[in-house]
C-alpha cells in the first residue's frame, strides 16, 4: 500500500507531466489565420458573439477574416475582439442575395456607406461569375476596392477573375475556394496574375490522412506566398467544424517544408491584412 507521501509525490509528478505536455503542445501548435469565416444573421442567436469568439480562440487562430450577411455580424465580432477579427465587407444584407446583388444598384450605396463609417481589409466574399463581373455594380465594387486600397474576396470562376483584372490590372484579389478549380488551373491563374491569392476554404482534396496530394504539393511549392487556409462558415452549423478544421489543417501542413507551411498557415494572410489595413 502506497504511503501518503508517495501518493503526493506521484500526484505532483503527474501534474508536472501534464503541465509540461500542455506547454509543449501549445508551443508546437502552428499559428493559423482563417481567411474565410462568415457570421451571418442566422448564426447570432445560436452562437452569440462571445461564444463565437471563444470558438475562434479555441481553434488557436491568430486572426480570422470575417464577412457577414449583414455586416452587423462582422461588427459584432470585431467589437468583441478587435485583436482577432479582420473585418471584410460583404455586399449582402441578408441571405438570398447571392445571385441578385450585382443587379441591385442600392448595394453600392450600402457599400459606400459602410466603407465611410468602418475600417475594412476587403470587400467580399461575393459571388460573381463570367460576364456578370462587367455589370455596373461590380465595376463600382472594383473601383471602390482600388479607391480604398483593399482586396476583393471573389467567389468566382476563372473568367470572372480575369474580367476583374481587366478592369483593374493592379487589383488585389483573394480567390475564394480557389475557384473550385484543380491545381493545374490554379497554378495557371496564379502565374498569370501576380496580385491573385487563393484560399482553400471548403476544399479537402489537397490532403488525406495528413499527406498532401502530389499535384497540390507541386502547386504549394511553386506558389508558397499565394495560398491561404479557410473554413467557410456559410451556415451556422459550419461553426461546429472550425476547431476540427484547424486541427486537420495543422496535420497536413506538417507534410510540407516548415517555411512553406507557415506561409500557408498564417504569414500570407497576415501580409494581405497588413497591406489592406495599412500596417
Amino acid at each position: 500500500m502506497l504511503k501518503l507521501t508517495n501518493i503526493r509525490k506521484l500526484l505532483g509528478l503527474f501534474i508536472s507531466i501534464l503541465f509540461f505536455s500542455s506547454s509543449v503542445y501549445a508551443e508546437e501548435r502552428r499559428l493559423l489565420i482563417d481567411a474565410h469565416i462568415h457570421y451571418s444573421h442566422d448564426a447570432w442567436d445560436m452562437l452569440p458573439p462571445k461564444v463565437a469568439i471563444k470558438v475562434l480562440r479555441d481553434a488557436g487562430l491568430k486572426n480570422a477574416f470575417v464577412s457577414s450577411s449583414s455586416d452587423k455580424g462582422t461588427q459584432l465580432l470585431y467589437n468583441e475582439a478587435p485583436d482577432l477579427i479582420v473585418p471584410v465587407l460583404r455586399p449582402y444584407r441578408k441571405r438570398g442575395e447571392l445571385s441578385t446583388w450585382f443587379l441591385d444598384e442600392s448595394v453600392i450605396e450600402m457599400i459606400e456607406g459602410r466603407l465611410s463609417k468602418y475600417t475594412f481589409a476587403g470587400i467580399g466574399e461575393f459571388h460573381i461569375f463570367g460576364e456578370d463581373a462587367n455589370v455596373p455594380v461590380m465595376k463600382r465594387v472594383v473601383a471602390l476596392a482600388k479607391e480604398y486600397g483593399i482586396f476583393l474576396h471573389a467567389h468566382s470562376d476563372a473568367e470572372a477573375v480575369e474580367n476583374i483584372f481587366r478592369q483593374n490590372p493592379e487589383a488585389m484579389v483573394l480567390w475564394a475556394h480557389s475557384g473550385f478549380e484543380g491545381p493545374g488551373k490554379i497554378s495557371e491563374m496564379l502565374a498569370k496574375y501576380p496580385n491573385l491569392r487563393a484560399d482553400l476554404a471548403f476544399r479537402n482534396e489537397h490532403a488525406d490522412s495528413g499527406k498532401v496530394d502530389e499535384a497540390w504539393r507541386k502547386l504549394f511549392l511553386a506558389f508558397p506566398n499565394r495560398i491561404m487556409i479557410g473554413t467557410d462558415t456559410y451556415t451556422p452549423e459550419r461553426w461546429y467544424y472550425v476547431i476540427d478544421h484547424a486541427n486537420w489543417t495543422r496535420n497536413w501542413l506538417r507534410d510540407l517544408p516548415s517555411e512553406v507551411a507557415d506561409k500557408i498557415a498564417y504569414k500570407n494572410a497576415q501580409k494581405l491584412a497588413d497591406w489592406a489595413l495599412k500596417k
